[in-house]
Parts: structure tokens; C-alpha cells; sequence
């Protein structure tokens, strides 16, 4: 790990389409102008490479681990860009599985992969006085196990849209070490209006870390509208960066060694207590 813990963050915001092949270049043509800004890590949106008029279309453009354009362009990006990218979403269809994971690829600046992220919480809601439902497990497999990677400033942990919701994941990334978890992220406008920014707050605040949260924006195929506001919250809650509706990249400067001083300062993790379990209503179930 090197000795500087200081680097430049870059939120990738997009309005995604179904055309895979523009949405690649897009997010080439954004992470150089991460890159030409100064960056060092790069967070790309849930659903970076395609948004579809339906749910159904992940598997469409599903891909088997380790080959595949959409795999094969983010390793590309990271290397020729020289950053470490958080590849946002992509289908990644797993033998004896039918319905592709959602998952969360890592490359490092050499456009190695360092690690793969499931999204483990899916988004099965009907939203509150809105007419929009989903039921993201019908064409998506849920993932089982958290993600930490260690980069050459500190420890990454990556989380996945509606994973937001369940701070006891957060809790987990922060024991295994996480200062900064990414959040690629694509939430529905009502939802984000509503509960975005407190959200990505708390989430910082419960394991007093980095939360960077990269979403998609406007409007997509199908009718479905995204909220936007990409942002950062940092270790005590403040938000230090948070963008408008408009697609673009945001840059802010990190210092992954706050979260270590904070946390011996103001023990909050160490108080937890392991021992308090949570009844899972109707048993444990996969989606």
C-alpha cells in the first residue's frame, strides 16, 4: 500500500440506452476526462452498458465470466486510462444459472481484474404512490457474498444500488477492513427524491467511511426515469460532492486515512454487538 493515502475520485453519471456498443464509447470518452482530470479511481453506473425497455433485457446482452465485449472494453478503459475502475454493472451469466448475476467488475490501473461483486439485495418493490413496479429476481441472480479489495491507497468495498438499504452489509464491508465503499447505482426518480442522499449519508455515517455512489440519469427506454445526483459522503455524513440531473464526470480529491483516525477517536464499531441477530421472516430464501 503506498505511503500517500490522498487521490483523485471520479463519479461517472450517464443517461444509458440500449445500445451497447454507444454506451461502451461513452464511458470511454468519460473516463479520459476522468483520466485528463487527474483521477485515479473511476465509478461507472449500475446498467453502464445497456438500460433496456425491460427487465428481461440483461440477458440479452449477458455475458460468461471472463469474455465478453462489455468485460473485455472496461479491462481496456482501466489500462489505457491508467485508473482503477469500478465497472458499474454488467450481466454476467453463470453456468447452471439461468438468470444473469448483476455484477460489479474491479480492474486495477493495468486493466487486471481484482475482484467480482454479486448484487446481492434486488430490487423486488412496488413503489410507494407511484405507478412503477419491479421485480428484479424474475431475470437477475442475487449474489452471497460481500467484496473488500485492497488498492494501492487503502481498502475498497462495493455495494450495488438498492444495497443501500441494508446497513448490516455496510457494517460487514467496515470489519473487513473497507475505508471507501462505490456504489454504482440507478434509482428510480420517486425513490431518489425521496431517500438518495440520506441514504448514501447514513450508509457513510454507520461504518464512518467513504460512501461514492455513481448513478444513472434522466430517461431510458421504456418510460423509466433515474435520479441523478451522483455524490460522496464522507466518514462523519457530509456530503462532498453531489451532482445535478446532467450526465458527466465529478471529480473530488479523498483522503482514505480520515476513516482511521475517526474510528479510534469515535469507537462506534467497536461497540457493535455481534451477537444481535435479525429473524428472517418465512426463512432464508435466494431472491
Amino acid at each position: 500500500m503506498s505511503a500517500s493515502r490522498h487521490f483523485v475520485l471520479a463519479l461517472v453519471q450517464m443517461q444509458s440506452g440500449d445500445d451497447v456498443a454507444a454506451n461502451l464509447a461513452n464511458a470511454d470518452s468519460l473516463l479520459r476526462e476522468a483520466a485528463d482530470g487527474g483521477a485515479s479511481i473511476a465509478v461507472l453506473p449500475e446498467n453502464f452498458a445497456g438500460m433496456g425497455a425491460a427487465e428481461a433485457y440483461r440477458r440479452e446482452i449477458a455475458e460468461p465470466d471472463g469474455n465478453g465485449p462489455i468485460q473485455t472494453a472496461l479491462a481496456d478503459m482501466a489500462e489505457r486510462h491508467g485508473l482503477w475502475l469500478v465497472g458499474g454493472t454488467v450481466p454476467i451469466q453463470d453456468p447452471g444459472e439461468p438468470r444473469p448475476a448483476a455484477a460489479c467488475l474491479i480492474y486495477d490501473a493495468d486493466g487486471v481484474r481484482r475482484g467480482r461483486y454479486d448484487k446481492m439485495h434486488l430490487f423486488d418493490v412496488q413503489i410507494p404512490g407511484a405507478d412503477e413496479a419491479y421485480r428484479e429476481s424474475t431475470h437477475t441472480a442475487p449474489g452471497h457474498r460481500p467484496l473488500t479489495v485492497n488498492m494501492p491507497w487503502g481498502r475498497l468495498g462495493v455495494a450495488v444500488c438498492y444495497d443501500l438499504r441494508f446497513p448490516e452489509l455496510f457494517s460487514r464491508l467496515a470489519h473487513e477492513g473497507a475505508e471507501l465503499v462505490a456504489v454504482p447505482a440507478a434509482f428510480t426518480r420517486p425513490t431518489g427524491s425521496a431517500h438518495w442522499e440520506v441514504l448514501v449519508r447514513a450508509r457513510a455515517i454507520d461504518m464512518l467511511g467513504y460512501v461514492a455512489a455513481a448513478a444513472q440519469t434522466g430517461a431510458h427506454p421504456g418510460g423509466r426515469r433515474t435520479w441523478g445526483h451522483s455524490m460522496l459522503a464522507g466518514p462523519w455524513g457530509e456530503v462532498l460532492l453531489m451532482a445535478d440531473e446532467r450526465p458527466g464526470v465529478h471529480l473530488v480529491g479523498v483522503d482514505l486515512g480520515r476513516p482511521a483516525h475517526l474510528r479510534a477517536e469515535f469507537p462506534v464499531l467497536a461497540h457493535r454487538r455481534a451477537n444481535i441477530e435479525l429473524p428472517i421472516k418465512g426463512g432464508d430464501k435466494d431472491a
